[in-house]
């Protein structure tokens, strides 16, 4: 039995999602209390402790935030279903068919499924889909990762992720996976695609457009009711798979396979567009620059902000300052932009600053209040 055999975990049955769409490999912690408030969480992090060893407090979406999920989700719905096919055409040329998605939980969730969902409608390849834990500064789920490797010997592992931001979970995965090779003498590939690549971060991705994915929008309402991955000693001991919550008494405002339908049903109008897509990317350059990050660098310099981690680029990681962090100013690239309405909403509602900054390759970009 070598290494990567040993005896491991079972995957718990979690999520409103079907397992034929994908499964989680992860310890269900529903029975733990792990939420903190906003401030609690915000506090508690600024003095050092890690962020997966709490939750926030999962709230019951408002009527404005679900509007707001629907009308982005109708405006979105066809670009989504483009950058989709392209980044899944995209892996297929790189990867070829045998091939496992791993997303990475909980934002690649959907994402994976939407891929997992694409291949099989048009290619009818049915790749099995898993979703695993990675935290940064504490790297991959290496369990899971055996698990996969060891029941997919012959599959090539493709990460999956929503977006790209300032690429620290690029460079965790990339760190992670490297470590994990030489630990059990494998050859995983790190690579990573996601539908949207603002960072410039990956190669593999369906635009670097800064769009909303409306699956920022909400938290584990459209993530299959699952919690953000938790990695606590006190819970999590050496032979478990990181852990996770399932919110089972959320179910009644689920929007998670909602999501999946809308974004598949495009899929039979946009093949056109697709091919026009992939066309398109095989002539860029796709090398990762990480321009994202120059760009980060510079917002540090002007707004004298200390710690990197509180600036969050992007319009998916905006939309997740202002729903659960305590925000201090939003950065937007254009103040017309339409496409940022409901970051002007929220922003409104919460009483952040906006305020226009045109050197940025992302569309807006938000600023994390410190509390000392």
């Amino acid at each position: 039995m070598n290494k990567v055999e040993q005896q491991l975990p079972k995957p718990a049955a979690m999520g409103s999602y079907s397992e034929q769409d994908v499964i989680f490999l992860l310890k269900d912690l529903s029975q733990v209390s792990l939420e903190k408030s906003t401030l609690e969480r915000e506090q508690a992090v600024q003095s050092g402790t890690h962020y997966s060893e709490m939750l926030p407090i999962e709230y019951k979406p408002t009527d404005e935030y679900l509007q707001l999920f629907h009308h982005s989700l109708d405006m979105y719905k066809q670009k989504l279903a483009i950058a989709v096919g392209t980044v899944a055409e995209r892996i297929l040329k790189v990867k070829g068919r045998s091939i496992v998605l791993v997303s990475l939980a909980r934002a690649g969730t959907p994402i994976g499924i939407l891929m997992k969902r694409y291949l099989l409608k048009t290619y009818n390849l049915n790749v099995p889909h898993y979703s695993v834990s990675i935290v940064r500064g504490r790297g991959i789920d290496e369990n899971a990762i055996r698990y996969i490797a060891q029941n997919h010997p012959n599959d090539h592992v493709q990460f999956v992720d929503g977006w790209t931001g300032k690429g620290a979970i690029t460079r965790e995965l990339t760190e992670a996976v490297a470590g994990f090779n030489r630990k059990y003498e494998m050859n995983i590939d790190d690579s990573l695609a996601v539908l949207a690549d603002p960072g410039y971060c990956t190669e593999i991705y369906g635009t670097r457009e800064d769009f909303l994915i409306p699956s920022a929008c909400l938290n584990s309402t459209v993530s299959g009711l699952v919690s953000r991955t938790v990695l606590n000693d006190q819970f999590i001991g050496p032979d478990d798979f990181h852990g996770a919550k399932y919110y089972s008494e959320l179910l009644p405002e689920d929007v998670s396979n909602h999501f999946i339908d809308v974004v598949v049903s495009e899929f039979s109008h946009v093949s056109k567009e697709i091919a026009e897509q992939v066309l398109k990317l095989e002539a860029e350059d796709k090398e990762p620059t990480w321009k994202g990050i120059q760009d980060i660098k510079q917002i540090q310099d002007d707004f004298s902000i200390e710690n990197i981690h509180h600036v969050k680029p992007g319009v998916g990681e905006t939309t997740r300052v202002l729903l659960r962090r305590i925000p201090w100013k939003i950065l937007v690239k254009d103040l017309n932009n339409k496409d940022l309405e409901h970051i002007f909403l929220l922003a409104k509602e919460r009483n952040v600053p906006v305020i226009e900054y045109k050197n940025m390759s992302y569309s807006c970009c938000g600023i994390i209040k410190p509390l000392n």
